[in-house]
């Protein structure tokens, strides 16, 4: 892997060198040629590149040196150049099947060896792995997508062209978080995303979202991963007071300029606690509030038949995530997908995949920030909730009075329109006691339904009180399973509430409470 410095001073080396065989790694093709005449230039040396669409060209020059334009026909022209003149360099830009051992691949190997003999240098340029016989012959160097100093590099050259012909409103600052949003896609992508901006006649601060709907489109079908639309009218939270008030704190580290303190961008947080309280809405409510896209990895879709067939796609789904970037990745009930791992993992596959994924969490430095949640926290491997792999460990349990009030509220506004008298909304409060949040919403939904059937008239706090009546939460059908879930998380996890409440600290051993604190502005 390398940045384009390195990839220029490693491919300089190499052509300087004589090395007989180069395989560069890379889908920017375009990008990889202007390299490649950078260094000819510099080394003074000319350097012969074969399209099929034009045959054998000097990338200097542009002159014609052979018009057959099949692959074969670049071969036996290499070949018999390199049995009249030595020291000839020439670049391939599309030829197939070099990853196995055939006769395409054995073809290449022959010629590859004569260079050998007339200190040649043939280049191959390829988004594929090369067999590794043709391989340990040379030398092999991959360029990477642009990085954040370069994609900055690119979002300036492409806004000042503008500049001249339309309204250019981003600063400075605007164009470094331009080239942070567009990390992972290639020069020919950003450029082509500024351009379309660009063609409406003015580049705005506004035009900034539009950076992460064209990578949306770009990344459309992901393997591994869901894209999840959001409707911010539905995503607002009740309480939770404490994450809100944490991701408030973290957000402007997501798209800084963090190399300097020498500090990676968030990671993300894990979401443990009582099922039905928020954790999912949290998920969607972050994105939609940050203004990022929103990727659902479904980890039983990862699991393949195959040996190495689950670590492959896992591996595929991590890095598409990564090129998609800054986003957030929700990974709902991750306790399922990682289940398995330990003694009863005959295979060993979910072993694998725990510690793949542990190893990405811990050493990625992409901008992904990973909402994680979990209801069954006793199937949780115990690695995952070691300190630096997810930022923060929140604890999210039944909403408080003063949260059951404000879901209540939420609720009513959207589906009635209008605000609970004062008295009945206490009353609804004293009532709810052990509700989750879906509870309370479940209980406000069969309000709302008979509004529709019958008119708003038919509404009355006899309706309410019902219907609450009417809901029996989990924490009355399954008392013991919250019971333990609520004492795990009352020891081990921050609040998601921001403080803790009278049976918390009923509960609560001594010494064992956490809260986050954060500087008053």
């Amino acid at each position: 892997m390398a940045d384009m410095n390195t990839f220029r001073n490693a491919l300089e080396r190499y052509i300087s060198a004589r090395i007989p065989f180069i395989s560069i790694r890379s889908t920017e093709r375009s990008r990889v040629m202007n390299i490649l005449r950078e260094t000819a230039e510099k080394i003074n040396i000319p350097i012969y590149a074969h399209t099929l669409s034009e045959g054998m060209k000097d990338i200097m020059s542009q002159r014609k040196v052979n018009e057959d334009r099949s692959v074969y026909g670049a071969l036996d022209f290499i070949s018999q150049q390199f049995t009249q003149r030595q020291n000839l360099t020439f670049v391939l830009t599309e030829f197939p099947d070099l990853e196995d051992d055939n006769e395409r691949s054995r073809h290449f190997s022959d010629v590859v060896m004569l260079a050998e003999q007339k200190a040649g240098v043939v280049i191959v340029i390829t988004s594929k792995p090369v067999w590794g016989q043709l391989q340990r012959l040379g030398m092999a160097i991959t360029l990477d997508l642009p990085n954040e100093d370069e994609m900055l590099s690119i979002v300036k050259s492409s806004i000042q062209y503008y500049k001249s012909m339309v309204p250019v409103e981003w600063t400075e600052q605007d164009q470094q978080e331009a080239a942070t949003m567009m990390s992972g896609i290639s020069q020919i992508e950003a450029e082509n995303i500024i351009a379309t901006i660009a063609v409406k006649g003015a580049v705005k601060k506004d035009d900034l979202q539009e950076i992460t709907k064209a990578k949306d489109r770009i990344f459309a079908d992901i393997s591994g991963l869901e894209r999840v639309k959001l409707d911010g009218q539905e995503l607002t939270v009740g309480g939770l007071n404490g994450l809100k008030a944490w991701l408030d704190h973290e957000r402007p580290l997501l798209t800084a300029n963090l190399k300097e303190r020498g500090i990676r961008p968030p990671r993300g947080v894990l979401l443990v606690g009582v099922p039905g309280c928020g954790k999912s809405l949290s998920a969607k409510a972050i994105a939609a509030s940050w203004n990022l896209p929103l990727y659902r990895l479904d980890l039983s879709t990862i699991y393949g038949q195959w040996l190495g067939q689950s670590e492959g796609r896992l591996k595929e789904a991590l890095s598409t995530a990564e090129h998609v970037a800054p986003c957030v990745l929700w990974i709902d009930e991750i306790e399922k997908g990682l289940a398995g791992a330990g003694a009863g993992d005959s295979g060993g596959t979910s072993t694998r995949l725990v510690g793949q994924f542990l190893f990405w969490l811990q050493e990625a430095r992409s901008r992904v920030f990973v909402v994680a949640t979990a209801n069954d926290i006793s199937r949780l491997p115990p690695e995952l909730l070691r300190r630096g792999r997810f930022d923060e460990l929140f604890f999210v349990d039944l909403p408080s009075p003063a949260e059951r009030k404000e879901i209540i509220q939420i609720y009513t506004r959207r589906g009635l329109k209008q605000d609970l008298d004062a008295s009945l909304l206490d009353q609804l409060v004293e009532m709810s006691e052990g509700f989750a949040g879906s509870d309370l919403e479940s209980a406000v939904r069969e309000v709302v339904k008979e509004a529709f059937l019958n008119g708003d008239g038919t509404v009355t706090p006899e309706l309410f009180i019902r219907s609450f009546q009417n809901v029996v939460p989990l924490s009355k059908t399954s008392p013991e399973q919250i019971a333990q879930i609520r004492r795990w998380g009352l020891e081990r996890a921050i609040p998601a509430s921001g403080q803790h409440t009278q049976h918390m600290d009923e509960q609560l051993p001594e010494g064992k409470r956490r809260l986050i604190f954060f500087p008053q502005n």
